[in-house]
């Protein structure tokens, strides 16, 4: 398990980044920056490198970054690799984005301050974890200022060893040992997901052919914790799969054919209170007001991606969470989902 994380704390994206055309004031025009992005980083944490690099050339006023990929606005807020692993079906090495430092899209994005926004909506997210995994923030809420900033560096500097020190103050344990990761058991519990089901109404055999992600009203984005009953249940991924989607997939539960999700009622008790700033209240009124359509016997799963791996089906979930988790305890999946067109005469 401990070298599955380490190559998902070492893994990384190259990026090609393209400083947008309005806001080049020099000739000739820049080249691109080349860079090497953390799948479990945020893209704002890129500016001290891309910042010094364009800064002869930008035109005078305040900095705000943020960037898009062919025209959609990227969401800062979701981690790099996650952003790559959703909107390329298809990897494009290197991942060519534009970079913008002027015309923040507000009307689109939720406002980024810089690493402060970033450090606070990963927080954030971890008193999530914490609610859905204890039934409260006490653990996350409860951590000193050195711990907090020691925790936070840790992530930053991809520090896998002083992350593992810093979190296991937390108690935020969720699946089994490493020994029970062999058979697939998994204690009861509740574990934190969030799914990102893109929908699409073409078919594809080919990954290259699948259609590109041009707006964000085609992603359904939501946090749906999974609800384990029965402790040492062999339990795999496309046993979770099931579970977290009903919708495709009839919405019968594999353990006992009992239902699984508890979506509605612990995920929205995260108030505003309990999670901290606005930033976080934001992103969850934009979480779990995205209900996945649901066509169940007509749709086909055509994608399931987690930390830039296509995983089989039959693999131990317990092995999935414990090595592909991100680091505020959240277990990123991305599902490209084809469903009929509606709209077809």
């Amino acid at each position: 398990m401990m070298e599955a994380q380490k190559y998902v704390w070492e893994g990384a994206i190259p990026l090609q980044i393209h400083l947008h055309e309005s806001e080049i004031t020099s000739l000739p025009p820049p080249s691109p920056a080349l860079i090497l992005a953390p799948r479990i980083g945020y893209l704002p944490l890129l500016l001290p490198l891309i910042k010094p690099y364009f800064s002869s050339t930008l035109p005078p006023g305040q900095d705000t970054i943020w960037f898009d990929y062919k025209g959609l606005p990227l969401k800062w807020y979701i981690p790099t690799g996650v952003l790559f692993d959703l909107l390329c079906a298809q990897p494009e090495r290197p991942w060519n984005l534009t970079v913008h430092f002027r015309g923040y899209p507000s009307n689109l994005l939720i406002p980024c301050e810089g690493e402060e926004s970033v450090k606070w909506s990963f927080i954030n997210s971890l008193k999530e974890a914490d609610y859905i995994i204890n039934g409260n923030c006490k653990n996350v809420m409860h951590m000193s200022q050195s711990d907090q900033v020691e925790l936070w560096r840790s992530v930053m500097d991809g520090n896998l060893e002083k992350y593992i020190r810093a979190s296991s103050k937390l108690k935020l344990g969720t699946v089994t040992t490493d020994e029970a990761d062999m058979v697939g058991q998994v204690k009861a519990g509740k574990i934190p997901v969030r799914l990102y089901v893109w929908s699409v109404n073409e078919d594809f055999e080919d990954l290259e052919d699948a259609p590109e992600v041009d707006n964000w009203d085609q992603i359904s984005y939501i946090n749906r914790p999974l609800e384990i009953h029965k402790e040492g249940k062999h339990f795999t991924l496309h046993d979770a799969l099931k579970n977290l989607l009903p919708e495709f997939f009839g919405g019968k539960s594999l353990i006992n054919d009992e239902p699984c999700i508890e979506e509605g009622e612990d995920a929205q008790k995260v108030s505003s209170e309990d999670v901290g700033s606005s930033t976080g209240a934001e992103e969850g009124k934009e979480i779990f007001n995205q209900p996945v359509e649901s066509c169940c016997n007509d749709a086909e799963i055509k994608l399931v991606r987690i930390q830039g791996i296509e995983p089989k089906m039959e693999i131990p979930f317990s092995w999935v969470v414990n090595s592909l988790k991100n680091p505020e305890h959240f277990l990123h999946i991305c599902v490209c989902v084809k469903v009929p067109n509606l709209n077809a005469a």
